[in-house]
């Protein structure tokens, strides 16, 4: 077997593999044995069928099969020896091919072009700057949060006048034109509303300080300005119904419910926090605008990396790169779209692939490396963080290594993980190497630099 590289340029190459019939044949031997062994052929005993009609039935397809499995091992063999830095697979060359013929001949040579990735440097220094975005927790932002645990520990109390988001039920009657109750109208006993839905603000001030007990005229259909499902709901009729019910109803008010909130207790600060992990309001919100400061740092890691890679294929600049050889493959991998899909998104690949090869020197320049426990603590954040959105800021540990479990059972999740881990590490490299703009902005003025 003889297998040689020859240069066509910078970024691609020829690579062709000479096997001779010694580099396959024994193997070829070995399979035919084997299917001697299994062959059922009429008129012979399993085992008993001569070599000369195995040959003449399996010899071709055998032969094919073994010289491809060497034929493969030999190119990634080489490739991995040779440290050749490819992009993509290896494809057969279309020009310079011989003709293979499985039943003539005992050598073969195989040609293929290889696509090689540019020679470049990406490295960063102290001479380097980037923005680094600093989200401001605002005294807001801790005020809503602690709202939102005051509320899962509120309750709904009856009251006697209503105010404006409170809940009411009563007794909702059809009127006829003369205001009187229409016979055979909709009557509907247990009506629940909530006045402060309502889109005409006409019709909402009709409940304004409304009593136990009141009789109030009003119009559905004006209130929510004929949203045929709102009155489908309240009415108890179908939609198409609804959207035609134009007529004034009484409403008896049974009932006023008012949700009121909880008050902030040591059983709220043990549930978010853990058991006596803070003590008072005061330490309970410092652990609060905590929490959401760390929930943050994650997004401004994004939005540094973001520049940072900005800043680096800029450094780099334009690379050479095989682009005809880059096309093939990239046709070759999207058989199913149609011709143009390459052209469209040619430009776009190129990018994308810049910055894979730029990050592939940094993390290797930077040690970076991935162990099953970063990747199992990944999880855990990520599972730390969805519990965060609804509240939790004390998860315990149990459950949160039962939902890592979970999610790395799942190939696509893993593969994420493992992206966040690196991206994670990488950030964290390079914000210690390069000058940091340190900006102070609001979490408003952050979102907008994604939309």
């Amino acid at each position: 077997m003889n297998v040689s590289l020859q240069n066509i340029d910078k970024v691609s190459a020829l690579l062709t593999v000479k096997l001779e019939k010694a580099d396959y044949q024994e193997k070829v031997d070995k399979s035919l044995k084997s299917l001697r062994q299994k062959a059922q052929v009429p008129g012979f005993r399993p085992g008993m069928v001569p070599m000369s009609l195995v040959k003449k039935m399996y010899g071709k397809s055998v032969i094919a099969e073994e010289v491809n499995k060497a034929l493969s091992e030999a190119v990634y063999k080489y490739i991995q020896d040779n440290n050749v830095s490819i992009l993509g697979e290896p494809l057969p060359n279309e020009d310079k091919q011989p003709e293979i013929d499985f039943d003539t001949m005992e050598e073969f040579e195989f040609l293929f072009d290889i696509a090689l990735a540019p020679e470049f440097k990406a490295e960063v220094d102290a001479k380097d700057k980037v923005d680094y975005y600093l989200i401001d927790v605002t005294e807001d932002m801790v005020n809503n949060q602690v709202k939102a645990y005051t509320q899962r520990n509120g309750k709904y109390e009856k009251v006697d006048v209503y105010e404006d988001k409170d809940m009411l039920k009563g007794l909702l009657v059809e009127l006829d034109e003369n205001g009187n109750t229409k016979e055979g109208g909709i009557q509907v006993e247990g009506a629940v509303m909530m006045p402060s839905y309502m889109k005409n603000d006409e019709q909402k001030a009709i409940f304004a300080n409304a009593k136990v007990n009141d009789v109030l005229v009003f119009n559905p259909h004006t209130a929510w300005e004929g949203n045929a499902a709102e009155l489908s709901s309240l009415l108890k009729i179908d939609k198409e119904e609804a959207a035609e019910m134009k007529s004034n109803f009484s409403y008896q008010v049974e009932e006023v419910t008012r949700f009121v909130e909880g008050e902030l207790t040591q059983e709220i600060f043990d549930q978010v926090c853990g058991k006596d992990v803070v003590k008072t309001e005061e330490e309970f919100r410092a652990k609060v605008k905590e929490v959401i400061a760390n929930q943050f740092v994650a997004d401004s890691d994004y939005k540094f990396l973001i520049d940072a890679r900005k800043m680096l294929m800029e450094k780099v600049g334009k690379l050479e790169f095989p682009d005809a050889l880059l096309k093939r493959i990239m046709r070759m991998n999207n058989q199913d779209k149609d011709e143009k899909f390459v052209d469209d998104n040619y430009d776009k690949s190129i990018e994308e692939l810049t910055w894979h090869l730029i990050k592939e020197q940094l993390v290797k320049a930077n040690d970076i490396k991935v162990e099953q426990e970063d990747v199992v603590n990944m999880a855990k954040e990520a599972t730390r963080a969805q519990f965060a959105q609804y509240g939790m800021m004390s998860v315990p540990e149990d459950l949160l290594e039962n939902y890592a479990k979970e999610m790395l059972k799942k190939k696509e999740s893993v593969e994420g993980l493992v992206n966040r881990v690196v991206e994670t590490k990488l950030a964290s490299a390079l914000k210690s190497q390069v000058k940091l703009n340190n900006k102070t902005i609001s979490a408003e003025e952050f979102n907008k630099m994604f939309e």
